[in-house]
């Protein structure tokens, strides 16, 4: 199996490598790992919210269908942004509130690739690290991936 997965998400050849299966579990994952713990109290019924967009490849039809119904399965109203650039799906997970957003792209690799990219609350990009942000750049605030 190729290397698949990056700093930002995985990536790899659609409906070979980045299969819908795969997907599928992938958001279910996400909703573990970057799902806040609880419910939000301004949401209906204390129901948590995502984002997910794709760009124009045809693999993201499938792929979004697979990783919207993970994040649904893990308790989620998952908002289907439809196609849109990736700093859009950021911008919009910080704005909507939502307490994460995905965007299926490959960016500039090639046609038949696709990857999946994931933004943490707010539109920031996971840290890798478990220390604090200031710690490594002297910030007391990350800044947005969309602001980036």
């Amino acid at each position: 199996m190729p290397k698949m997965f990056g700093t930002d998400g995985v990536r790899g050849l659609a409906n070979r490598d980045l299969t819908a299966r795969l997907a599928l579990d992938l958001g279910d994952a996400a909703v573990r790992v970057l799902g806040d713990a609880g419910t939000q109290d301004d949401q209906p019924e204390g129901r948590r919210r995502a984002l997910v967009g794709r760009d124009t490849r045809v693999s993201g039809d499938f792929l979004a269908s697979a990783l919207s119904a993970g994040m649904a399965a893990g308790g989620f109203d998952v908002i289907d942004a439809g196609i849109i650039p990736t700093p859009g799906i950021a911008f919009l997970t910080s704005v909507l509130n939502v307490e994460m957003g995905a965007v299926i792209s490959a960016s500039h690799n090639p046609m038949p690739d696709n990857g999946i990219k994931f933004f943490a609350r707010g539109g920031f990009r996971r840290k890798t690290t478990s220390r604090p942000c200031s710690a490594r750049t002297g910030t007391a605030r990350p800044v947005p991936a969309w602001a980036a």
